[in-house]
């Protein structure tokens, strides 16, 4: 009676008891094995066991060597739980949690839980997980694809340099790619400089800047446009249609801002004209601001626009700066508050004795020291050309 109660009970629990002598012969399979396996105990003693619950002859001569081994050294695994996939009489896998001990007549006692059910949430998480990984890693891919194609369009910023007496580009990107962009062109006397903040940064800004790097060059070299104000209307409207329907409604409300300058050389004078975006004129130790318009270029609440052209006479020695957001509105410092337009200000002027080489290695080391550990707000955009 009390190995029936026994049996019973054995066959009731979701665990696997085996008992494998030094020889690696199965000699005892609880009653719980058809159930869990679908296999009669008596089928699975002597060697049934390694047969029957195994794929194929490599697993079942792995399978056993290792028990073999336990048997000879008397130490179990580590750690003494393992897990194994046996084969159910279906074909389908269970999984098994065992536990090994050893009895004083030279064999050994398995228990093994059935974590069938938890193995399999671990398999679909970790292909989720190659899932996620694959398409990170295409993401990743394209947008170093985006970068090349960026990068291409982007002018050599040494280039400048043979412009001027002296010039410097800031740029940091805040991701791969940059909704930041800087366009130079010579022309005769004139020299067309542009510091563009397109709405956003990463791909969206890389993709817009991209647009708008198109648009500067129509403005220039194919219609010929040398006036900043009439430059600014040729590309907002030009952006405009580019980002509209068939049916005349906007695709999207996206823009940017920007400074342009365009120094003659011949006459020593530079006109400027800015969306949202400013010029400093720096001489004898003192930063005069012009500022633009107050219109993005893009759509914006539906106003009339308009870009008005500064004349402002130039000297040998002056310094130019046409900026993005980016660096005034870094947060940093103490407080971890934006740098600002004044802090940024008092840091041209501390550097003012400087080459313009030195001054942008001075401006990156001071944000990198304003900013600490903080990320990095936005794209970064400093130009500055010496008359």
């Amino acid at each position: 009676m009390t190995t029936v109660i026994a049996n019973n009970i054995l066959e009731q629990l979701n665990t696997l008891i085996l008992v494998v002598n030094e020889l690696g012969r199965i000699e005892y399979v609880s009653p719980s094995s058809m159930r869990l396996l679908g296999y009669e105990p008596q089928a699975l003693l002597g060697e049934g066991w390694w047969d029957l619950t195994r794929k194929n002859r490599h697993e079942r001569f792995v399978s056993k060597t290792e028990v073999l081994s336990l048997l000879r050294t008397r130490k179990a695994f580590q750690p003494l739980s393992f897990e194994r996939a046996l084969t159910a009489s279906d074909g389908s896998l269970k999984w098994i949690l065992w536990n090994v001990s050893y009895n004083e007549d030279r064999t050994l006692i398995g228990i093994g839980h059935d974590i069938t059910a938890r193995k399999q949430v671990e398999f679909q998480l970790l292909e989720k997980n190659r899932e996620l990984q694959r398409k990170n890693t295409e993401t990743l891919q394209s947008i170093q694809y985006a970068k090349r194609i960026q990068d291409a369009v982007i002018q050599d910023p040494d280039v400048l340099k043979k412009y001027f007496a002296d010039a410097f580009i800031l740029y940091k990107p805040r991701d791969v790619v940059s909704g930041d962009f800087y366009w130079f062109y010579k022309k005769g006397n004139k020299v067309f400089v542009a510091a563009v903040d397109c709405t956003g940064h990463g791909v969206p800004g890389a993709i817009l800047s991209v647009i708008a790097n198109g648009l500067i060059r129509d403005a220039v070299l194919k219609s010929g446009l040398e006036d900043p104000g009439d430059i600014l209307r040729f590309i907002d409207r030009e952006l405009d249609k580019v980002l509209s329907k068939d049916d005349g409604s906007l695709a999207m409300a996206d823009g940017m801002d920007i400074s342009l300058a365009v120094v003659d050389t011949g006459t020593q004078t530079v006109s400027f004209a800015g969306a949202f975006r400013p010029l400093l004129l720096l001489r004898n130790s003192e930063i005069t601001e012009y500022k633009g318009s107050r219109y993005p270029i893009g759509q914006y609440e539906n106003v009339v626009k308009q870009f008005d052209t500064t004349e402002i006479p130039i000297q040998s020695g002056d310094r130019i700066y046409l900026f993005s957001d980016g660096y005034v509105d870094q947060f940093g410092g103490e407080k971890e508050k934006k740098l600002n337009r004044r802090g940024f200000y008092e840091l041209l002027l501390s550097a003012q004795s400087m080459d313009m080489e030195e001054q942008k290695s001075f401006l990156d080391y001071a944000l990198n020291n304003w900013k600490q550990d903080i990320e990095q707000t936005d794209d970064i955009l400093v130009m500055g050309i010496e008359i």
